[in-house]
């Protein structure tokens, strides 16, 4: 068998199909009829520098993130966090807790078997009508560790 047509046959369709490699090749050039093993094939593959072509990875953030703010007043930023825990019986509960960063007060603690999107709205407007509006909502992860 001469090289060259089973080179341009595998050109052919690595054009075509740009995501196939070699093995993938091996088995559509078989099917057309070109008999060779996937030694001999991958050594053509490499010769003729056909390579799959990669796909772009995971986007990341450029640059360094500023660091944030320290709170210097209350009601400037409040932290929400969720806890989750079971009771003895195997009925779980959620735990939503408030806190203002600047006093490290905790504004509120709201636990239930299912904390929904509107109980927890509740419970907020609830807390801006007794305190006031905070500048910035965060979770807990975000928020500066308490010193220990």
């Amino acid at each position: 068998m001469d090289d060259a047509g089973f080179r341009q046959g595998m050109w052919v369709i690595a054009k075509e199909r740009r995501r196939f490699g070699y093995r993938r090749l091996h088995v559509l050039l078989k099917r057309e009829g070109y008999l060779s093993n996937h030694k001999k094939l991958f050594r053509l593959y490499r010769e003729e520098k056909l390579a799959v072509c990669h796909r772009g990875g995971r986007k990341r953030a450029i640059g360094t993130r500023a660091p944030m703010m320290v709170p210097m007043a209350p009601n400037e930023r409040w932290s929400l966090d969720f806890a989750s825990d079971q009771l003895t019986g195997g009925r779980r509960f959620r735990v939503l807790t408030v806190v203002d960063d600047c006093t490290r007060e905790c504004l509120a603690l709201v636990a239930d078997s299912s904390l929904s999107v509107t109980r927890v709205a509740r419970e907020l407007d609830r807390l801006v009508i007794e305190r006031g509006k905070p500048k910035s909502a965060t979770t807990a992860a975000c928020s500066p560790a308490t010193p220990s």
